[in-house]
């Protein structure tokens, strides 16, 4: 027999999720067999499985060692990890995400941002592999892989619901930092259609949609400086769509200074001699919290910032923009445009 007791880190979920989870390598159905025939208990009472669990609650499992080892088997992956944590209490981590690093793993053999999490979790004590048969710290919100910036984590599986939520509803604002090509010198709200391919994992945009797989977008963005040839902008996703930001801006004919899918493949190739650039101009600058009550109220209209990496500020200094980032304030959370 195994008995287990709910912290807090796993509360708020479903008792069948949770032991689907910890008994990840059973067959499917052996859970709702084991509840049904009480070899699984919840407080010492038969359970249906769609209990929400709360701390402290019990979960006894009435079977040998054995079963257990061929049905509960995890893997605790450890790998170097440098992260630069802008925020951490013991629900949420903010990172600021460099370039060159995927948010999720795209195949098995990838080393992601959320491995790099669970590893430093690992280090610090926080989390076991026991603590991992039943939930992995992860990531709630992904950049692509060559956009640095905020990226916010969850520890527990309150934290991930409340994530998911605030990050699903849009009711947390996400703010940019980029440099285009061209000059723009007011604020706009642009509109438009997005579709994608899944072929070549590249999106269109259009004034009108292309089918049933287009989606409404809507980007909204302030100057902060324009010099030589280039603008530097703060922008405000209102919806949020897989590459919707380089796609969208250069459907305006403004693409983002190092954007080898969507840019200018002549001034991508100047600033990649001059700067060693090999990567887009697009910076997850801050995240502001919406207000809330209840278990994360004390994070409630908070705003987090991550600065830009060094090389992005190093190319705004030699084209005389970086007091245009430092100055440039946070503006209006939906930049009154059009």
């Amino acid at each position: 027999m195994r008995q287990i007791t709910v912290t807090q880190r796993d509360a708020g979920q479903r008792l069948d999720k949770y032991l689907a989870k910890y008994l990840n390598k059973a067959p499917s159905g052996f859970v709702y067999k084991m509840l049904r025939k009480k070899n699984i208990t919840l407080n010492g009472k038969k359970a249906a499985g769609n209990e929400r669990l709360k701390p402290e609650d019990e979960i006894r499992m009435f079977f040998s060692e054995e079963t257990f080892a061929s049905f509960s088997q995890v893997t605790a992956v450890r790998v170097k990890q440098n992260l630069k944590v802008i925020y951490e209490d013991e629900n949420i981590l903010l990172v600021n995400k460099p370039w060159g690093i995927l948010s999720q793993k795209a195949s098995s053999s990838d080393v992601s941002l959320n491995e790099e999490i669970q590893s430093y979790l690992l280090e610090k004590g926080e989390i076991n592999e026991e603590s991992l048969r039943s939930f992995r710290p992860s990531v709630c919100n992904r950049l692509d892989r060559n956009t640095s910036g905020i990226v916010a984590a969850a520890k527990t599986i309150p934290a991930a619901q409340y994530l998911s939520e605030v990050f699903r509803d849009r009711s947390v604002h996400k703010y940019y930092h980029c440099l285009t090509a061209g000059t723009l010198e007011k604020p706009e709200r642009i509109r438009g259609y997005l579709t994608k391919d899944g072929k070549t994992n590249q999106v269109r945009i259009a004034r009108e949609p292309l089918g049933n797989e287009s989606a409404a977008i809507e980007t909204a963005y302030r100057p902060l400086g324009s010099r030589e040839g280039v603008t530097l902008l703060e922008v405000c996703l209102i919806t949020g769509r897989s590459h919707q930001i380089r796609a969208h801006l250069a459907s305006i004919g403004h693409p983002i200074i190092g954007d080898f899918k969507y840019g200018k493949e002549s001034i991508n190739r100047a600033y990649k001699t001059e700067f060693g650039l090999t990567c887009q101009l697009l910076h997850s600058c801050r995240l502001e919290m919406p207000k809330s009550q209840g278990a994360f109220s004390y994070l409630s209209g908070r705003t987090f910032l991550a600065p830009e990496p060094e090389l992005f500020r190093k190319i705004l200094k030699a084209k005389g923009l970086l007091s245009a980032l430092e100055g440039g304030g946070h503006g209006d959370v939906e930049f009154q445009g059009p």
